[in-house]
């Protein structure tokens, strides 16, 4: 039954009927009653806002100058544990004994990705014992197992009757020799070799050398009229990402793809220079096979199926031929990759008939490889079967986290957990011992009573070899989260195997990186208090791909640093071999595990340093700098496309001893020969953009003045600390939100050179300031849309890109 509504003129009569009390008298007993109420509540009011925003930005009453100095805060509370305890714990509590005791456990058997269920339970298990609450998130993601595979030479020869046969010249055996001294090489369900995402097929060609399979190394072979279309390529490993030299020799009709290890990119220890081999010295075991993943990288990372969202069950999956290969590959051992070379002997161009890129480090000319290019006649052919089962299956993070009290603002620390072998005491677990040390010491201090500022959230990664899966469905699946809270990613991968110190960081860390390790003692002191920081290059790198910091830096927008101790030239390190084992850790890696204990104090610190400074120790001075440098990359990269000799013969000859500049130069996406004209006139329209570039400069001005201006902001607010008592509250509020501020700022300068159509031809790298290299994977290119244009010779979309660039550095600033 509906009621009646009634109108305006029948509700009046009602109001003005209501009867209305008198006024009551005022006292002034209730005056005072009031006043008094109102202003304790107003002190109340005060107190509880003060309390309630020091502890949420100052719990700890004590902490550190995040940029300049290390004096303590005074004067404002105590926890059970302040930051000079923790600091303390961070450095005392890491165990060489135990990180060989985690190591033990990890490389005593298979872990490969979607296979190590008891792995993810084991690590689980263990972080919730030393008090970080965690649990298993998974995925299902699509990638490949091995079933069978074969590589043989064949040679036609003439029978008794007069008709021909092939016959095996050779057989390849594919597998890494058995070593007495090391177990690990001798389990009965070690991995096989074989790659990831590899396509199964059965072949048989003729064989091309193609140096190490850059971009560059196959135009050189078209240019000399060598015939690829239909050929099998035998491709050198180093430099540039393994899956793009089979995209490469797909892309010019080759239809198969071998990868070795050649010793000559080993540096002086080989066995042609008397090192003996391992296990007996620190050369290269000749049966050493580099496993690891084909997929095309630099254009996406994570599951192919589900680019850019989670492949959660059910999740819709799209196609994969242009992320992953659709010819054949196979990994092999230079033991192995010695007869093929040896049958292009006398076929084709030699090595030194091409241009200087191509005459460094042969290594196997004392084995009796001439380096010729061939192809081998029709009657020596390759026979490459390669044999891979595909499914979806489950992968499992393990997530641990130990909440803060600043909910929206959350440092990630991370490394993988799977690997290609039983072993992989160098990558990943080197890293898995280290992250396990840095959380019995974080779970220490929580023992103690200590609670972080900010949020701390540990991961253990599935699927990084394969692609990167595990980080990147992580980061797809919470992004919005992750943009709103995340301050910074911490990873490490290969985190100590040698004394070398590896770092690569977007520019807002470079500060931190250096304060964190002028604090830990260095293993390899020469002189009595010397620092990880005083026996370092102070080489920070830029940022590429490779490792699970990809996800949150080119997609997400997250300041990232990926970091660990590597052998350098020492003693080799058997890359995705059964090689990288315990035994080899133990004996030529990391001997006495003390670079597994440095590395769990840098990343502790690292941590802390992050998660409990108040104002978040960023530097926005040293990005805008750097932001400038690699304008000047772009500059000297134009001054080669126009067709300055000088620019690009610099390049050249730094590019023979200098791995990073050669690989560089050498997977650039246009024909050089061009470059070395004498021609001085420009291509159509680049000197216009040569003029657009200007403004990005002037764009960087404004940038640079505005984050100098937040740097010294942050510097006095950590300075104020010193001066405002604890009961001042109204300046303890003004402080408290005043560093609230700054810290949004440095949270989100990051993300604010991002562009959500993403880069030309690969809209999943969000990033217009780092993304790896197109055709390198690994490395880092800085500003990719201009350099693929000036590559390119597009200038109107090097123009275009200029536009982007600089929306992007002036809603920077702005943000600032």
């Amino acid at each position: 039954m509906k009621s009646k509504t009634a109108t305006a003129s029948e509700r009046t009569p009602l109001i003005t009927t209501l009867p209305i009390a008198s006024p009551r008298p005022r006292y002034p007993h209730a005056v005072v009653r009031r006043f008094c109420t109102i202003a304790l509540a107003s002190v109340l009011t005060w107190f509880f806002l003060s309390v309630a925003v020091s502890l949420t930005l100052f719990p700890d009453g004590h902490g550190h100058h995040g940029h300049h100095s290390h004096r303590t805060w005074p004067g404002w509370g105590r926890r059970k544990v302040d930051y000079d305890q923790l600091k303390r714990i961070l450095l005392d509590t890491p165990s060489s004994e135990k990180a060989e005791e985690w190591s033990r456990y990890y490389t005593a058997g298979p872990h490969l990705a979607g296979k190590n269920y008891s792995q993810a339970l084991w690590t689980k298990d263990l972080w919730e014992k030393f008090g970080v609450k965690s649990d298993i998130v998974s995925y299902d993601v699509y990638i490949n197992y091995p079933v069978d595979h074969r590589l043989a030479l064949l040679k036609k020869e003439k029978q008794d009757d007069g008709a021909s046969a092939w016959k095996v010249s050779f057989e390849a055996s594919l597998t890494e020799d058995v070593i007495d001294e090391d177990p690990t090489t001798s389990l009965a369900d070690r991995i096989p070799t074989f790659h990831g995402y590899s396509a199964s097929g059965n072949v048989t060609a003729p064989v091309v050398y193609v140096n190490y399979g850059t971009y560059q190394d196959f135009e050189d072979l078209i240019k000399a009229n060598v015939t690829l279309e239909g050929k099998i390529a035998i491709a050198r490993y180093g430099g540039i990402f393994r899956g793009l030299k089979v995209k490469r020799a797909q892309e010019l009709g080759m239809i198969g793809t071998i990868l070795y290890s050649d010793p000559g990119d080993d540096g002086d220890v080989t066995e042609e220079n008397g090192y003996a081999v391992y296990p007996d010295g620190p050369a290269r075991q000749p049966s050493s096979v580099q496993r690891g993943s084909t997929q095309f990288l630099s254009v996406a990372p994570g599951d192919p199926t589900t680019p850019g969202y989670p492949s959660k069950p059910g999740a819709p999956r799209q196609p994969v031929h242009s992320a992953i290969p659709s010819i054949p590959s196979v990994p092999i051992s230079y033991q192995d990759a010695i007869p093929i070379l040896r049958a292009l002997n006398g076929h084709g161009p030699k090595v030194k008939d091409f241009n200087k890129y191509w005459n460094r480090n042969m290594g196997l000319q004392y084995k009796g490889v001439h380096y010729n290019i061939g192809p081998t006649p029709d009657d020596v052919v390759v026979n490459l079967y390669n044999e891979q089962e595909y499914e979806t299956t489950p992968l499992w993070n393990v997530i641990g986290v130990i909440n803060g009290t600043i909910p929206d603002e959350v440092i990630v620390v991370g490394c993988h957990r799977d690997a290609w072998i039983a072993g992989g005491a160098g990558d990943p677990n080197s890293g898995s011992a280290v992250l396990n040390e840095a959380i019995r010491s974080f779970g220490e201090a929580l023992r103690l009573g200590w609670k972080p500022l900010r949020t701390i959230v540990f991961a253990s990664w599935d699927g990084e070899e394969y692609g990167l899966i595990g980080s990147t469905e992580w980061v797809e699946e919470y992004l919005p989260w992750l943009r709103g809270a995340n301050v910074a990613y911490v990873n490490t991968d290969t985190a100590a195997g040698g004394p070398d110190l590896f770092v690569s960081a977007a520019p807002l860390l470079d500060n931190l990186i250096y304060s964190v390790t002028a604090e830990v003692p260095s293993p390899n002191q020469t002189v009595p208090g010397q620092t990880v920081f005083d026996l370092w290059d102070k080489n920070i790198h830029t940022m590429g791909s490779g490792s699970d910091f990809t996800a949150f830096q080119d997609f997400a927008g997250i300041p990232s640093v990926h970091i660990g101790f590597d052998a350098g030239y020492k003693a080799v390190y058997h890359y995705h071999s059964n090689y990288d084992s315990f035994h080899w850790m133990e004996k030529f890696g990391d001997p006495g595990f003390v670079y597994h204990k440095a590395m769990a104090q840098i990343l502790g610190l690292m941590t802390a340093k992050l998660a409990e400074m108040p104002v978040i120790p960023f530097m926005a001075t040293d990005y805008a700098k750097a932001l400038d440098s690699y304008v000047k990359k772009v500059e000297d990269k134009l001054g080669a496309a126009l067709h300055l000799p000088q620019v690009e013969e610099d390049l050249s000859v730094l590019a023979i001893n200098d791995d990073e500049v050669y690989f560089e130069l050498r997977s650039r996406a246009h024909n050089t020969s061009a470059l070395t004209t004498t021609s001085s006139s420009s291509p159509p329209d680049a000197g216009s953009f040569k003029t657009h570039l200007r403004r990005l400069h002037h764009a960087l001005e404004k940038l640079t003045e505005r984050a100098m201006k937040l740097d010294k902001r942050a510097k006095h607010l950590e300075l104020d600390f010193e001066g405002v008592p604890w009961w001042h509250w109204p300046a303890r509020i003004k402080l408290a939100l005043a560093i609230r501020k700054v810290n949004t700022k440095y949270k989100y300068l990051e993300r604010a050179f991002l562009h959500e159509q993403g880069l030309d031809g690969r809209p999943w790298f969000k990033h217009v300031v780092f993304a790896p290299g197109l055709w390198t994977g690994y490395a880092g290119a800085v500003f990719p849309g201009l350099m693929e244009s000036i590559d390119a010779e597009d200038w109107k979309n090097a123009e275009r890109w200029v536009d982007i660039i600089e929306s992007r550095i002036l809603n920077a600033a702005k943000g600032l």
